[in-house]
């Protein structure tokens, strides 16, 4: 090579940009958890970062149910679920899940982000519509790409932009994608109103609850749920790596729809299923949901203290947001992190959230609620960020 050549590979460029932007991402090596509360070298956090909403991660009825599992299943499924890595564990999950969500079947998934990367394509190809809304996740907009359909963007939350975009569309078929709580802002798409332009445009729509499930709904049985939303044009899918505490996601919808998407999402076909361990620490886990409430009801009180609080920072905006997702939204890259390490140095933990995350001017610390938080947690963390703002 030319001595004045440059590569195309000159990763240490690319990194010296990132730093320039102030986008370089860290990872923090954790040792212990205990609920919020988080051993990094050496030091216990107060952690506003996680979204564990509902204190389950640690909680010893799934703590035991993995324990009795590992004994009895071992630690790997050893294929996918298509050759023998379908277990009678997993058939129960699928099962319990449906019943949870009062949807007719529900196939589960090792993880989320390639169950949505995976669930697009398998719905819509060449010919055909994806409408996405302007803050859905990346997985979401990954799955999107990879389905070579086309791809419109409407704007966020808007219902009149979405039907305007349907009644222009010749598309073969259409294909509507939401996430219900939107995981930076903690705001809610408009399910019902989405639904009615699925049904009106022979659309489907693919909703993702992975902030919603568990949080929201009667017996937290999510979004959809708590919209009253029945329909064979609904597929529900969401994550079990949050308020459910363990690892997974599922999509559930009609038993037609359910046997469809077995038989073409290539990112469960051909990926290893998760073990039956997981399977059956998420049944431990779907009992408690139904069963401890009060981890519900904690949350709406954490997220009153946050809505009522009156001291926010002069230069800070408070999202708009009724869920356990709380953005204070600082608007530059070093804003945010200036306000994250300050908060740092007091013990507390909550991420500054930067493009290409959220919009460019829109930096953040995202406070992420959990019923694992004594109210006495989030009075500290609202002092601190009066004392750092004032």
């Amino acid at each position: 090579m030319p001595e004045d050549s440059r590569s195309a590979w000159d990763f240490g460029a690319e990194l010296r940009a990132l730093d320039a932007a102030q986008l370089r991402r860290t990872r923090r090596v954790v040792e212990a958890y205990d609920g919020a509360r988080l051993r990094i070298d050496g030091r216990d956090m107060l952690a506003f970062c996680g979204n564990d909403y509902l204190g389950l991660a640690q909680h010893p009825a799934l703590v035991q149910a993995a324990r009795e599992a590992a004994g009895r299943w071992g630690v790997g499924a050893t294929a996918s679920p298509l050759v023998c890595g379908h277990s009678r564990a997993h058939e129960e999950l699928e099962r319990e899940l449906a019943a949870f969500v009062g949807l007719p079947r529900a196939l589960y998934f090792y993880a989320g982000f390639p169950a949505n990367a995976g669930l697009v394509p398998a719905l819509a190809g060449r010919g055909d519509a994806v409408f996405s809304d302007a803050l859905n996740h990346a997985c979401l907009i990954d799955g999107a790409r990879l389905s070579r359909a086309e791809v419109q963007v409407y704007a966020h939350r808007d219902v009149e932009d979405l039907a305007r975009r349907l009644q222009a569309c010749t598309a073969r078929r259409r294909l509507i994608t939401t996430d219900a709580v939107f995981s930076m802002d903690g705001s809610v798409a408009p399910l019902r109103e989405l639904l009615e332009l699925a049904e009106r445009f022979d659309a489907l729509l693919l909703v993702d609850d992975a902030h919603g499930f568990g949080v929201l709904g009667p017996g937290g049985a999510g979004s959809a749920a708590a919209c009253g939303l029945r329909s064979p044009r609904l597929l529900y899918m969401a994550t079990l790596g949050k308020a459910a505490g363990v690892a997974g996601a599922f999509v559930a919808g009609s038993d037609e729809a359910v046997e469809f998407l077995m038989q073409r999402t290539r990112s469960y076909i051909f990926a290893t299923a998760a073990p039956a361990m997981i399977a059956e620490t998420l049944r431990a886990s779907l009992r408690v949901i139904a069963d401890e409430s009060w981890r519900r009801e904690r949350l709406r009180e954490l997220v009153g203290m946050v809505r009522g609080h009156a001291h926010w920072p002069a230069s800070w905006r408070l999202g708009d947001s009724g869920t356990p997702v709380q953005p204070l939204i600082l608007g530059s890259n070093q804003a945010a992190l200036e306000a994250m390490r300050e908060l740092w140095d007091q013990g507390l933990w909550v991420p500054a959230i930067r493009p290409p995350t959220v919009p460019e001017g829109s930096a953040r610390l995202r406070l992420s609620l959990s019923a694992a938080h004594e109210p006495e947690d989030l009075r500290r963390l609202l002092r601190a960020v009066e004392r750092i703002g004032g």
